[in-house]
């Protein structure tokens, strides 16, 4: 039995690896006495790109349910 790939998985993985990197060179930014604006935008846009892989995954479990119907 072969199981397909779960559509948004890797964009979910890709949003959350944004969101953490975002984060985390913000804090080093703030650490070293500069603060630096552009890290909150990569923030922001791992946000966008999490939310659009959740809205794959859903439609693909929708066609799932309306399959085995």
């Amino acid at each position: 039995m072969i199981q397909r790939e779960k559509r948004g998985v890797k964009t979910k993985l890709l949003g959350v690896v944004m969101i953490i990197l975002g984060v985390l060179d913000s804090l080093l930014t703030l650490r070293g006495g500069m603060p630096n604006e552009k890290y909150i935008l990569l923030v922001v846009l791992g946000i966008a790109v999490y939310i659009i892989g959740a809205v794959r995954a859903g439609r693909q479990s929708e066609g799932a349910e309306e399959q085995t119907s």
